[in-house]
């Protein structure tokens, strides 16, 4: 795999001048995304803050053939250009190994255009969807999304009187998308850059669909200073909150175990949108919180052991 001196040579396929926030991490993550790439790509992204940040007419960040897809479909419309390659490699028109990635962000890849991930991974497209998790529809205005945490102040569960903040647990879409058998799914964060590398070079290397959930801290819907982003993101891994780890081929492995596992409360007070769960009324909720974060991590590490052994 790549050493951080080899990537750092690499040409920069997502240029500066975009328009995202000061402190965001999408635009970190994509740079590491694109650095671990070494055959030509074609990129897909939905609507979302990746691509109104980036692409404001007449203007592009992207230095490589890219399209834009509607919410909902961005799974869809890759796995159609990647079709089209191989009927036109097949008739001898084209000759060049060209790599296909859908980028979304969690509205767009949870709840819109899930239909349309799973149609492609279950179809067995050799391409790689990569979400981009930062926890709510940031673009239009903080909405919950189902990748929310429970507790969570978003303008669509906000934190009052009536509730207290998201009322349900986040889906577990990298447990979703493993349960379709495709050759490769992996989570990681642009927090720890050799482990995202390391999981979108070996993610490209597949022959069949695979999947990189990655979570991006947002300095505007979750409240923290800009400086902190890169912080913020090894404190929820460092939690067990966002555990890093791969499906490869059906056998779990973990990618990072914490020396030691912090308190998700540590990690939940660093950011604005959970500032009501430190109320003495919302006390049980923050237990009710590490309890679901004890619980995935004991059955993640629990799915790995076994998983070493039958393999």
């Amino acid at each position: 795999m790549a050493t951080l001196k080899e990537l750092s040579h690499k040409k920069e396929l997502l240029s500066g001048g975009h328009r995202a926030c000061a402190g965001c991490t999408e635009p970190i993550a994509v740079r590491q995304i694109l650095m671990a790439t070494d055959t030509p790509i074609v990129v897909c992204c939905p609507t979302g803050c990746l691509e109104v940040t980036t692409t404001i007419f007449p203007y592009t960040a992207w230095r490589m053939p890219w399209i834009h897809s509607a919410f909902e479909n961005a799974a869809a419309t890759i796995s159609g250009v990647e079709t089209g390659y191989k009927a036109l490699k097949k008739r001898g028109k084209i000759d060049k190994e060209i790599k296909f990635i859908a980028i979304g962000g969690d509205g767009g890849t949870y709840d819109i255009g899930f239909q349309a991930l799973s149609g492609a991974m279950e179809r067995g497209h050799n391409m790689v969807y990569i979400c981009l998790d930062n926890e709510a529809y940031m673009n239009t205005g903080i909405q919950r999304s189902s990748a929310t945490p429970k507790g969570a102040h978003t303008t669509t569960s906000p934190a009052g009187k009536v509730i207290p903040g998201k009322k349900t647990f986040r889906k577990d879409l990298s447990a979703c998308i493993a349960a379709h058998n495709v050759p490769y799914v992996a989570q990681s964060i642009p927090s720890m850059w050799k482990d995202l590398t390391n999981k979108v070079q070996k993610a490209l290397a597949v022959n069949g669909p695979a999947f990189i959930n990655v979570l991006v801290p947002c300095r505007l819907g979750w409240g923290f200073p800009p400086e902190k982003a890169i912080e913020i993101g090894r404190e929820a891994v460092n939690s067990c909150f966002w555990p890093l780890y791969e499906v490869e081929n059906g056998e779990w492995k973990l990618t990072y175990k914490p020396k030691e596992k912090t308190p998700v409360k540590d990690w939940l007070k660093s950011q604005v949108r959970f500032k009501h769960l430190f109320r003495p009324e919302n006390e049980s909720i923050l237990q009710e919180i590490q309890t679901e974060v004890d619980h995935n991590w004991e059955r993640l590490q629990k799915l790995c052991e076994f998983s070493a052994g039958v393999v």
